[in-house]
């Protein structure tokens, strides 16, 4: 169970936010999903696909590395490197044309084959600091 669900958040990685396969999302996502992100909580298929296409909106080359994954029962902890150039807009700031990589942390429960929760830690801070908008 552990190996398929690491699997399944593999999937989600590639398909989803690198590739920005949104259809992929009413696969591996439960209709009442929930990702607790640090400054809102996402809610729902549709929450998810809004959240995806405006991050790679305002970062179009976006890829997202797994550098490592734990997995127990139901749970799976993802610990990734992003890295995108910044060619649109992003949360209300212009596309500076900067070059960025963050790291982060998700926590994901799987219920029925489908993620129903996650809680993504990431260096939101970092993120702001290389587009220019909070000085280092």
């Amino acid at each position: 169970m552990s190996e398929r669900n690491k699997e399944h958040i593999r999937r989600v990685i590639e398909e989803v936010y690198n590739r920005g396969d949104l259809g992929v999302v009413d696969e591996v996502a439960a209709s009442d999903l929930v990702i607790h992100a640090s400054s809102q909580d996402i809610r729902g298929r549709d929450g998810a696909k809004q959240y995806v296409a405006a991050l790679r909106a305002g970062f179009p080359d976006l890829h997202i590395i797994i550098e490592d994954q734990i997995a127990e029962g139901d749970m799976v902890v993802t610990r990734w490197t992003a890295r995108g150039t910044h060619k649109g807009d992003f949360q209300g700031i212009p596309a500076t044309g900067n070059k960025v990589q963050l790291a982060g942390t998700d926590i994901d429960r799987i219920v029925g084959g489908k993620v129903i929760e996650c809680w993504a830690h990431v260096d939101e801070l970092g993120l702001m600091r290389q587009l220019g908008v909070v000085a280092s």
